[in-house]
C-alpha cells in the first residue's frame, strides 16, 4: 500500500502476525519463498507487466497457477499493485510500489553474489555486473526511472533500463555469433539467471481471472 503526500510517494508498513519481529525474519517471510523475487525481478527489469507476459516469457518456466498465487501475495503484502490495462479490456496491468522499488540495492547485491559464488551464464550476468559496477548512483538513477513508470513520477534524464538492456542484447547477440560458429552440437544450455529477465519460453496455459 502506498501514501502520496506532497508529491512525494512512502510506503506503508506491511504488519501481519510473525514468526518473531526479526527484519530478517519479516522480510523473508514475505519474499523468502522461490517465486515471489523472481516475479518483482520481471517486472522490475523486464517490464513484463501483463500476466499473459510473465508466463510466457519466464526464464525459469513459472507455472501459471503458482504466477497468480504469488501476484495475489505480493499485492497482498504491498509489493505490487494492480489495475485495469486501459487499452485492454480483459488484462490487468502490474506495476512496482515504492516498497518493492526499493527492492533494487538487494537485488543488485543478490546479482552481485551470484555472479561470484554460482555459474551464471555471461549473458544473463551482464545486468548484474552493470549494477555492480554502477554502484549506489545507478541504482538511484534506476529507482528514479522505476517510480516514473509505475508510480507515475517525472521522468529522470538518464534511462538505466535501456542501458541493461541494450548490454544483455550485445551479450546475447556476442553468445548467438559463438554458438553459430561452434555448431548446433556444441550449443551451450541454459544456465540459472543472476538478476535478469529475458524471453524465450514456450507459451503456458494462462489461468482467465489473471490475464
Amino acid at each position: 500500500m502506498q501514501v502520496v503526500h506532497n508529491g512525494a510517494v512512502d510506503s506503508t508498513k506491511v504488519t501481519r502476525e510473525a514468526r518473531s519481529g526479526c527484519p530478517i525474519n519479516l522480510t523473508l517471510e514475505m519474499l523468502g519463498d522461490r517465486w515471489s523475487l523472481i516475479v518483482i525481478r520481471d517486472i522490475m527489469f523486464g517490464n513484463r507487466r501483463h500476466y499473459g507476459d510473465l508466463v510466457r516469457l519466464s526464464e525459469e518456466g513459472i507455472a501459471s497457477n503458482i504466477l497468480a498465487s504469488r501476484l495475489v501475495h505480493l499485492i497482498q503484502s504491498g509489493l505490487l499493485s494492480r489495475a485495469d490495462d486501459p487499452t485492454h479490456k480483459q488484462k490487468a496491468i502490474y506495476s512496482l510500489t515504492e516498497a518493492s522499488i526499493q527492492l533494487v540495492p538487494l537485488l543488485a547485491h543478490m546479482g552481485a553474489w551470484g555472479c561470484r559464488h554460482t555459474s551464471a551464464s555471461s549473458e544473463l550476468s551482464i545486468r548484474a555486473q552493470l549494477l555492480q559496477k554502477g554502484g549506489e548512483r545507478m541504482w538511484k538513477a534506476f529507482m528514479a526511472e522505476l517510480r516514473s513508470i509505475h508510480l507515475g513520477a517525472p521522468p529522470p534524464r538518464r534511462s538505466v533500463s535501456t542501458e541493461l538492456r541494450a548490454a544483455f542484447e550485445r551479450a546475447s547477440a556476442a553468445k548467438s555469433r559463438l554458438e553459430q560458429a561452434a555448431g548446433p552440437a556444441n550449443a551451450s544450455a541454459r544456465q540459472p539467471s543472476a538478476l535478469s529477465a529475458l524471453a524465450g519460453q514456450t507459451p503456458r496455459k494462462r489461468s482467465p481471472r489473471y490475464r
